[in-house]
Order: structure tokens, then C-alpha cells, then sequence
């Protein structure tokens, strides 16, 4: 039975004169304390608020907390998004005074302990991606991608080139030609082999002296690494072209590769997703960006920089693209991602990507019995399935995996992207997982693939809704709630 306490809605638990606290008469004594409260603020009756004990509110809403999914709660295996438990202790220390209260106004000589964080944050995310130059203020991944975009723009316009292509992977995010179109570019999708890499004879087609950038995401969204990474780099270059890589997958190889020794000019990592944070419901994020040197002086102002007496100082670069963000970013999430990076080292960020690729290639090892998996059998932090023949032999689809596995305990993984795979069932376990979670999911999918009818195609059965875009498969109707009067 679901506590009503945290399905029900406040007022319908309201009774007439509960209470969690009485407040004292009003202590001034004056003629005119009715005129304390300006006339627009006053009404006749006091607003119908719910009436409650303390331990009924309490009770509420800490039972809607449990109605969450979360990776506090669950195996979170949301492909394409790195959906890892984070350290509390990040959580704790990003929270402390020194930290905390800073103020974005103060002056640089007040603020020189955090100045000094994020200085030593951006040569960091230097040395990782292997590009110099740094900018943490882009307020999330896509909006990252835009700020690099644009100072690709500065550059080509500085230049006296007029560029307005930009290339994406058919396999991209789809904030990747969003944030072409944003950045004034027109958009060409390449195509994909049979492999799942880049199409290099398509490439070749659409590749010509009005590319401006190719944006592409190594490793990709099916969970590969390009083995011709080198080759589409020097094609490019050759073009006169920049290289954008979508740093979305970083993840996948922390100290083992870098994107600027493997030919990309620009690029924005997720420190939410790859590093610490909190993640998910639309933020709060961040996407700091790296660029070579050439394309440094165009970074968005200001940069973080330390003089010679070892003062840190707030520097415009020369060709300034100017402000993306108020002040100097998410600096919460920044201060996480570097606690994250300084409590592993180099070669701990190794190890988390080798565990990361070690969770998802043994889960795929389990799943292609039950699932094709179209693209090898190897992958690096994340595989694409299908549930093509699932639904030809079973009906069922890739919605219906999604929503069953949640009775199971499991968040569901993301289905139907990327678009090149049919039936696509995207599934990420990340390093923080066990063993034994990975084998109670791919059990949780075999039965489901041993359930039929109703009871997979009306799921989630559990959840305190269905399925809220197919009606015939809601439990209850939505209700217009109203206070309840003394005789209810």
C-alpha cells in the first residue's frame, strides 16, 4: 500500500485547525499597526492554505523524496549521459564558508583562494585534453559548444575567410547543429558506415573551402572509438577546417588519449558528467572549453591568470568573443569537478576510465544474448542495442524495456537515440557500478524479454504513474485539487 502521505496532495490531508506552529499576538501596540501591511498585500479572509501537524508535512514531503529515481537510489545506466554517482564529499566541501559565501562583486585581491582554484582548474582541463587555452565560463555542455563555435567564427573572420559550413556526425547530439545554427553556420550531416564511424567518402563529398568545423564526438555515440581519427583530422586541416570535438564521452578516455594530440582544435568537456556534480532536471551545469593557441586570444573574458609577483588576476584576451556568462561561470559545479580531479590524479582518472570501459564492455557481453548489438562486440564507456528482433519476435519494443525496467529498481536507459540504430536501447553502467548491479540488469532484461501482453505494454505498474503519453494505460485521472471545506 503507497503511503498516502506522500501520493496524497497537502490539502487533501489538511484538517481544519492543525497546526505545526502557533505564532505570539503581535507585540506592538500601536493605533496604526494595521497600516504595517500595504492595502495591495491585505485581504478579508486569509488564502486556504492546507492545515497540518508538523510530522504530516514532514512525513509528505519526505515520502515524495522516495518517489524519485536518482543515483543515490538506483543503477542509473542513462546512455550518452554519464549518469555516475558523485562523492558526497565533493558536496561537502564545495559547501564550505570559505567557498560558499564568496560574492562574484568582490575585488580580485579578496578573492584570490578561489581566483587560485580555478587557475589551477583551467590548466588542468589543459593538460587533460591536450589544448592550452581555457575558458570555464560556458554554463553547460551545448552551451559550450556554441562559445567554441563562435570563437571558430572570430578566428575565420579575422582571418578574411568566409566559412559558413559546419559539419556534424549523423550519430551527434542533437545540440551539436543547434548550436551550428546558433553560431550563424549552416549545417551538413555526414553519414555513418556500415561500422558506425564516419562515412570518409561521404566526408570527402561534403568537405570543401566553405567548411568551417567539423563537429564530431570521439568516442561516438554508438560507445566507438574512430579508428580513423587521424585521417579525418588531416582531411579536415588539409580543407583549411577546424576539428570541434563534443566532449559529451570523456569519460571514456581520461588518461589514455587526448582529443588535441588526436587532432582536435576545440572542444568543451561536461565536468558534470566526467568529473563531479550534480547532473540532471536541466542543470546546474557547466562546459568549459579548450582551444589550441591560435584560437586562444578569441576565448570569451575574462580568463583567470596569475602574474609575476604570483597575484591572480581576471585578463580580457586580446581578440575577446567578450562575456558568455555572468562572472566567472558555475563555479559550483567547477569547484566540484576540480575536488574530483585533484582526489584522483592522473593516474586515477586513468582507472576510472579503464573501469568505466571494463563495466560496459562485460554488460554488453551479457546483453547480446538478449539483444543485437549492431556495432561490435567491443565497446568503450557505453553500447547501442536494438530490440528490432525483440519486437518482430516478442512485441516488444524499445519504449516497452524502457518502461518495464522500472519495476525492476532500474532507471531505464535511454531508448530510440541515436537515430542511426533502430529500436536503439542506449545503455551506459559508468565505473561506480558493481558487478553484481550489472548482473541483476541484464536479468531484470531477460525476463522482461519472458513477460507479454499487458503487463509489459502497460508498465511501469509500480511508479506513482504510468505511462502519462498513452491514456489508455493511466491508472488515475488528473484531478483540478481544491481545498477541503470543514464538512468534507
Amino acid at each position: 500500500m503507497r503511503n498516502q502521505q506522500a501520493t496524497n496532495l497537502l490539502f487533501e490531508l489538511s484538517r481544519p485547525g492543525r497546526r505545526a506552529h502557533r505564532l505570539d499576538d503581535l507585540d506592538i501596540d500601536s493605533p496604526d499597526v494595521e497600516h504595517l501591511i500595504p492595502d495591495e498585500h491585505r485581504a478579508d479572509q486569509p488564502p486556504p492554505l492546507p492545515e497540518l501537524a508538523e510530522g504530516d508535512v514532514v512525513r509528505h514531503f519526505v515520502g515524495l523524496s522516495t518517489l524519485n529515481m536518482s543515483v543515490d537510489t538506483h543503477f542509473y545506466p542513462l546512455g550518452s549521459c554519464t549518469m555516475k554517482y558523485n562523492p558526497k564529499r565533493n558536496e561537502r566541501l564545495a559547501s564550505l564558508p570559505g567557498i560558499l559565501d564568496v560574492h562574484p562583486m568582490q575585488s580580485e585581491g579578496t578573492t584570490q583562494g578561489l581566483l587560485a582554484l580555478l587557475y589551477d582548474l583551467q590548466n588542468m582541463l589543459a593538460e587533460i585534453s591536450g589544448l592550452p587555452g581555457v575558458s570555464l565560463q560556458p554554463a553547460a555542455g551545448a552551451h559550450g559548444e556554441l562559445t567554441a563555435l563562435l570563437v571558430a567564427a572570430a578566428y575565420f573572420r579575422d582571418s578574411g575567410e568566409d566559412r559558413k559550413i559546419v559539419l556534424t556526425a549523423d550519430s551527434a547530439h542533437g545540440t551539436n547543429p543547434a548550436s551550428a545554427q546558433m553560431a550563424g553556420f549552416k549545417t551538413k550531416a555526414v553519414k555513418s558506415n556500415a561500422d558506425g564511424l564516419v562515412d570518409m567518402d561521404d566526408l570527402r563529398a561534403k568537405l570543401d573551402d566553405q567548411t568551417a568545423v567539423f563537429m564530431l564526438t570521439n568516442p561516438n555515440t554508438l560507445g566507438l572509438f574512430d579508428s580513423q581519427i587521424k585521417e579525418i583530422t588531416d582531411l579536415v586541416h588539409q580543407a583549411g577546417a577546424l576539428i570541434y570535438l563534443d566532449g559529451a564521452n570523456m569519460n571514456a578516455i581520461l588518461g589514455i588519449t587526448r582529443p588535441g594530440d588526436f587532432g582536435a582544435d576545440l572542444m568543451h568537456f561536461n565536468p558534470h558528467k566526467t568529473f563531479s556534480g550534480p547532473h540532471g532536471g536541466g542543470g546546474p551545469g557547466a562546459g568549459p572549453i579548450c582551444v589550441r593557441d591560435f584560437l586562444a586570444p578569441y576565448l570569451p573574458s575574462p580568463i583567470v591568470d596569475k602574474d609575476d609577483q604570483g597575484t591572480y588576476r581576471l585578463r580580457r584576451p586580446d581578440s575577446s568573443i567578450g562575456r558568455v556568462r555572468s562572472f566567472f561561470g558555475n563555479v559550483g559545479v567547477l569547484v566540484r569537478a576540480y575536488l574530483y580531479i585533484r582526489t584522483y590524479g592522473g593516474e586515477g582518472l586513468r582507472r576510472v576510465s579503464e573501469d568505466a570501459l571494463l563495466g560496459a564492455n562485460y554488460l554488453l557481453s551479457k546483453v547480446k544474448h538478449i539483444m543485437d548489438v549492431p556495432h561490435g562486440e567491443r565497446c568503450m564507456h557505453e553500447f547501442v542495442a536494438s530490440a528490432t528482433k525483440l519486437k518482430k519476435q516478442h512485441g516488444l519494443s524499445a519504449m516497452d524495456l524502457a518502461k518495464r525496467i522500472l519495476d525492476y529498481g532500474f532507471h531505464a536507459p535511454t531508448v530510440y537515440f541515436p537515430l542511426v540504430v533502430d529500436e536503439a536501447v542506449m545503455i551506459e553502467p559508468t565505473e561506480t557500478e558493481s558487478k553484481e548491479t550489472l548482473d541483476a540488469f541484464a536479468e531484470a532484461l531477460f525476463r522482461i524479454t519472458e513477460e507479454a501482453g499487458d503487463l509489459v505494454h502497460q508498465a511501469p505498474h509500480t511508479t506513482r504513474i504510468s505511462r502519462p503519453d498513452d491514456v489508455t494505460a493511466a491508472r488515475r485521472p488528473v484531478l483540478r485539487w481544491q481545498p477541503k471545506s470543514e464538512t468534507d
